[in-house]
């Protein structure tokens, strides 16, 4: 098992990306990653799990998950009714508890990658609800009067999408990384894995177009990455070539299979009403 991380051939990291993601693993704390939607935060710990050649174990959080769900729940509902049945398997209370993705994490005998994604989502308490469980890497089972301690310390990332403030205690025991949109030149590399022999001009005119509706004043939701490929996908499937992209026809301001990128009507409203201003003034004496 390799120990450093420096991208994979799917996924382009950028120099400040794996340090943060070396760090985070020789100091033995949870890698805390956030940046907008759409900007590989969930995908990077599928390719740092590839590149460390380890098994991964996902904790997808929603508004309703708990704390304790990730250590493990104890379903004593079950249990009263099979007792109420006359079922063995009562006797073994381990055979109602239910094991959680950080007691999934800790008892793997090889060094797993552990990804905890969106914990902003869930309440407010969540993250200080794993605290201890976080930095001792152990826990406590009341029913069986256990401990479960992890085998081999778990390389932790931590997403969130910024939707609300992580507590500071939390936030002390993280090394964090902000992952800000690709530039152009990274774009081009990331579009160039993807799809590799693409023709350039048209990803020359598809990016000139993309990131100007991203600065467009006004915009509800920017384009992410994943938008742009498949934005990109659809053109070569449909064909439209560079020339379609370049037209500067003020009625085609909104782009081609504009429902890649626009993805509410207030946006695609926005876009319309620039090209309404655009053919008035056009339509101007002396313009």
């Amino acid at each position: 098992m390799t120990t450093r991380f420096e991208g994979t051939a799917d996924y382009v990291a950028t120099d400040d990306l794996k340090i943060a993601v070396n760090a985070a693993v020789a100091l033995e704390r949870p890698l805390l990653v956030k940046g907008e939607p759409g900007t590989g935060k969930t995908v990077l710990a599928y390719e740092i799990a590839k590149a460390l050649e380890a098994p991964l174990i996902t904790w997808h959080i929603k508004s309703t998950t708990k704390a304790h769900q990730g250590l493990y729940e104890y379903d004593a509902v079950t249990r009263l009714r099979d007792s109420q049945l006359g079922d063995e398997r009562v006797k073994d209370i381990r055979n109602y508890i239910k094991k959680g993705k950080l007691w999934e994490a800790f008892e793997n005998p090889v060094r797993p990658v552990l990804l905890i994604d969106e914990i902003d989502k869930a309440d407010i308490e969540f993250p200080n609800d794993l605290l201890q469980e976080l930095d001792r890497m152990e826990f406590y089972v009341y029913e069986t009067d256990e401990t479960i301690k992890a085998a081999v310390r778990p390389v932790v990332i931590i997403t969130s999408n910024n939707e609300k403030d992580l507590p500071d205690a939390f936030l002390r025991r993280c090394f964090f990384h902000y992952i800000r949109f690709p530039d152009a030149e990274t774009m081009q590399q990331i579009v160039d894995v993807h799809f590799p022999g693409i023709k350039p001009r048209l990803v020359s005119e598809a990016l000139k177009i993309f990131y100007d509706i991203r600065q467009a004043p006004g915009l509800k939701k920017k384009p992410s990455t994943s938008e742009l490929l498949d934005w990109l996908k659809l053109l070569l499937v449909e064909d439209i070539d560079e020339k379609t992209l370049r037209e500067r026809d003020p009625s085609k301001l909104i782009p081609p299979l504009h429902g890649a990128l626009l993805k509410n009507e207030q946006d695609v409203h926005l876009f319309e009403r620039l090209a309404f201003l655009q053919r008035r003034e056009g339509a101007r004496p002396g313009s």
